[in-house]
């Protein structure tokens, strides 16, 4: 868990840098010549755009088994497209986006990224990424996107990006120590609920094992709580969904929880283990956090750990439209580049083909097109959060707004905060007070 938050906090610390410089970059792009548009929606065998001869740059960030699997489907693109030659490079995350940011100075991005969600509002508001509407259901085909999904490539008006792969909000739980404890599943209902079961789980295990971890330590919780009552984290225009008094219920709920003798693990505790989370020590029984992280705890719990459950999180408002589908990733296309329906149907084949989606399964987290999953044999972890996505369906509503520059310096401060109540180093008064200090110079820098 530590180690993911602090690498987005890099990441916002890294856009809050680079902002002035994208702007910059804005000035000075070049439009993009208009879209040539086919009629065929989606990929077609034969000359590809204009027909003529094009190459295009597409840039990821990964490891050496991504990059095999996009060599193989970029092969696959152009035998299906011989006129487009396809040139692909590959960095690690941080040195990735250090490159784009370069790029976006001097107006030479690639044709097609792969792009992450915490980036989409600075690259998009500076115009530097391409207007997608004309290609939606001409040279991208998008049957088998569902209206909330694309709606998370969507900055003010404009879609400039498209999800790769979704992911949501849930609870995982560990079966083997749960059946240590001899106490059952967490089987749902409120936030009062849960934190009534964590109870018994401690309790159970004479203070072994912990029932979870201060809830109110992840902004997520906080972001899901109040879309149940129909308010945004953030809204579109950059302004909080939420007051002091709001803020400071939502710790005071945590209380429980905190502390050496709560009913979660203590913080020091957890900075003992760190940076292994709490969930993968195998000394809590249930995390909230996001669904493919699962991979990941049965890797830190180790072999003798073969299974996690899955279930929703604790419900707010009976029948709100709480959680949603977060990008794990995008794919988009810069706004000088010289081949836009070249590179919209490079896209299209990335995040529709079911041969893609035979090569990666969920490497790049669960598909967001249904065309691109009937390539997949799911079995596993992969099945299970298949399933759970489907499970949640009438809790899912709109994506909110794109995340605002700042955003992850914000969820940090969140958790940093979150982690000094958890020491009892901090008046819940206090953590709030500097929450909205923080958030005063961000939002208004």
């Amino acid at each position: 868990m530590f180690t993911v938050q602090r690498r987005r906090s890099l990441m916002a610390a890294a856009a809050m840098t680079t902002a002035s410089v994208l702007a910059l970059a804005a000035c000075s792009s070049d439009s993009a010549e208009d879209p040539e548009t086919s009629a065929t929606g989606g990929s077609t065998a034969g000359a590809g755009g204009s027909g003529e001869e094009v190459t295009l740059d597409f840039a990821f960030w990964g490891n050496d088994v991504r990059a095999d699997m996009y060599t193989q489907s970029i092969d696959l693109f152009m035998e299906e497209y011989p006129n487009i030659t396809v040139n692909s490079t590959f960095l690690d995350y941080p040195a990735f986006w250090e490159k784009r940011q370069t790029e976006a100075a001097g107006g030479g991005l690639p044709d097609v990224m792969q792009f992450d969600y915490s980036y989409l509002r600075q690259y998009s508001e500076n115009g530097l990424l391409l207007d997608l509407g004309p290609h939606l259901g001409n040279e991208i085909n998008t049957d088998g996107f569902t209206e909330q999904i694309l709606g998370i490539g969507v900055v003010g008006d404009t879609t400039t990006a498209l999800p790769i792969s979704t992911n949501a909000w849930g609870v995982y739980t560990n079966p083997q120590l749960l059946e240590s404890t001899g106490v059952a599943d967490f089987a749902g209902g409120t936030w009062d609920d849960y934190k009534a079961w964590a109870a018994e789980v401690t309790e159970a295990s004479g203070g072994e094992i912990f029932g979870g971890t201060d809830y109110t330590g992840r902004i997520q919780n906080f972001e899901i709580q109040l879309r149940a009552e129909g308010k945004n984290l953030f809204n579109e225009d950059g302004t909080p969904g939420f007051d002091e008094a709001r803020l400071t219920e939502f710790w005071e709920s945590g209380a429980e929880m905190r502390g050496d003798d709560g009913s979660g693990i203590s913080q020091q505790r957890l900075e003992e283990i760190y940076p292994t989370s709490g969930f993968g020590a195998g000394l809590t029984a249930s995390e909230l956090t996001w669904d493919n992280f699962g991979a990941g705890y049965l890797g830190e719990l180790g072999e003798d750990y073969t299974e996690l459950g899955l279930v929703a999180p604790p419900v707010t408002v009976e029948g709100a439209k709480d959680l949603y589908q977060k990008p794990s990733m995008l794919h988009a296309i810069a706004q000088n580049t010289e081949h836009p329906a070249e590179s919209a149907m490079l896209v299209d084949f990335l995040v529709n083909s079911p041969e893609v989606g035979a090569i990666f399964g969920t490497n790049r987290g669960l598909p967001a097109s249904s065309a691109m999953r009937d390539g997949i044999t799911f079995e596993g972890l992969d099945e299970q959060i298949r399933a759970y996505e489907e499970s949640i369906a009438d809790r899912l509503g709109d994506a909110p707004p794109v995340p605002l520059v700042g955003y992850g310096t914000l969820e940090e401060k969140f958790r940093v905060l979150g982690t000094e109540l958890g020491f009892g180093t901090l008046s819940v008064e206090d953590a709030v007070s500097q929450f909205f200090g923080e958030m005063d110079v961000t939002l208004n820098s």
